[in-house]
């Protein structure tokens, strides 16, 4: 893409931010940059990997989730995001978020998350739990790990139990077995976690074959975020991403880490 056609994008993303409330329909979109709606169509879509509606859905719904935190009813979420209707607020917090607006509302109200540490193959790791599965696992320190848990579940009820969460770390302790999870992402997150699952133990791929598996070698920047934002170490493989140059590049608990997991996989030991 040359320079003129990313300064059009670029307008049209920047028309995109200030209006989104408004939900304005492609014309007016392709209007503000100056191509016709065909040109924006296709243009957008190559330099974003999203259609320009795919976009304004995402920050409409990010819009819609800061006030159903806030505790903002559906009602008035809907007619503050534009939206006519709460049916249409259900809809694209689903598509989205992959989530209602009543479990965006309650980020965990009403489930009792248990949490203990253990020692694992790859070092000691800090677990959560919810009834439908892990919902964090982390090799960071303790403190640290349950502040990052409970920033994403603010109003879980805690419970700490060793005896209980050891039984979910098994699969890591002797390298057998499985455990379910319990997750919650945006649309993208999901597919991007999903695409991480589908890769074999021991195997690698680079940041942008994952991105053209999810979406468009373009939306690379965007994929390697949702890698980062994975919350259960190990359980979905966001170790078996590496740079293009071969590299094995950062690792959120550290490239030995990182390296120690890639080995052990590699030499056909159960995943």
């Amino acid at each position: 893409m040359n320079q003129a056609d990313y300064a059009r994008v670029e307008r049209a993303i920047r028309f995109l931010d200030a209006h989104y409330l408004e939900q304005p329909g492609l014309d007016e979109v392709a209007r503000a940059s100056g191509l016709s709606p065909f040109h924006l169509q296709r243009m957008f879509r190559r330099w974003a990997g999203i259609s320009p509606k795919r976009f304004l859905q995402f920050l409409t719904a990010e819009h819609a989730r800061a006030l159903l935190e806030a505790s903002r009813t559906t009602l008035d979420t809907a007619c503050d995001a534009g939206l006519s209707s709460v049916s249409r607020l259900h809809e694209l917090t689903v598509a989205v978020h992959a989530a209602t607006p009543g479990e965006i509302q309650a980020r965990g109200r009403g489930l009792e998350i248990i949490h203990g540490t253990h020692e694992t193959r790859f070092g000691k790791c800090f677990v959560g739990a919810t009834a439908r599965g892990i919902c964090w696992l982390s090799f960071s320190a303790v403190e640290e790990a349950l502040a990052e848990m409970q920033r994403r579940w603010p109003w879980a009820r805690l419970r700490h139990s060793q005896a209980e969460t050891r039984v979910l770390v098994r699969p890591l302790v002797e390298g057998k077995g499985s455990a379910g999870v319990h997750l919650f992402g945006t649309n993208f997150q999901i597919r991007v976690w999903e695409a991480l699952l589908r890769i074999p133990g021991g195997r690698v791929v680079c940041y942008e074959d994952l991105a053209m598996q999810v979406c468009s070698p373009l939306a690379t920047r965007a994929v390697a975020s949702a890698v980062a934002g994975n919350p259960v170490a190990f359980l979905i493989p966001c170790h078996r991403v590496i740079r293009k140059t071969g590299v094995f590049g950062q690792y959120r608990w550290g490239s030995e880490r990182k390296k120690a997991m890639l080995v052990w996989e590699s030499l056909g030991a159960p995943v």
